[in-house]
């Protein structure tokens, strides 16, 4: 069985340990609104972005130097013809030290071509993680793109 979830991976100079300490700090690389804490399991937090969205999030593992899953519990993607899109979905970081380098591997399972929002989430994602979160992680600033929000 193929997996056609949304995947996109980085390697950083950074302990896999800091860079979960990094991810969680969403505010610096996603350049969103965001409330609540994502620093440890069972954690919940909202991200907003433009006019009414939001996507609540629950922080649903967290395995240290290994791997953080966030659930989206609830959203509003007001831009959209089904704006509960990521219902139910899990944004997956997985994360691989080795020599001082760590290799984060990223999926957004629910997230398929055959969801309405999925061009526009893949721009964005690909600008969020290989652009944002890895200049982030590398040089403390992540880069913000107003049309990816």
């Amino acid at each position: 069985m193929e997996d056609n979830d949304f995947s996109i991976s980085i390697s950083a100079k950074i302990s896999a340990s800091e860079a979960i300490k990094k991810l969680s700090n969403v505010t610096e690389w996603w350049g969103v609104t965001f409330t609540g804490s994502s620093e440890k399991q069972a954690d919940k937090f909202v991200v907003k972005m433009s006019g009414d969205s939001f996507f609540n999030f629950t922080v649903t593992e967290l395995i240290p130097d290994k791997r953080v899953v966030w659930l989206v519990t609830d959203c509003n993607m007001p831009w959209y013809s089904n704006k509960k899109g990521w219902a139910n979905t899990k944004l997956i970081f997985d994360l691989d030290e080795n020599n001082s380098v760590t290799e984060l591997n990223f999926k957004h399972e629910g997230l398929t071509p055959n969801i309405e929002c999925y061009k526009d989430c893949e721009r964005g994602w690909t600008h969020w993680i290989k652009l944002s979160l890895f200049s982030y992680l590398t040089n403390g600033l992540g880069i913000f793109d107003q049309t990816c929000q």
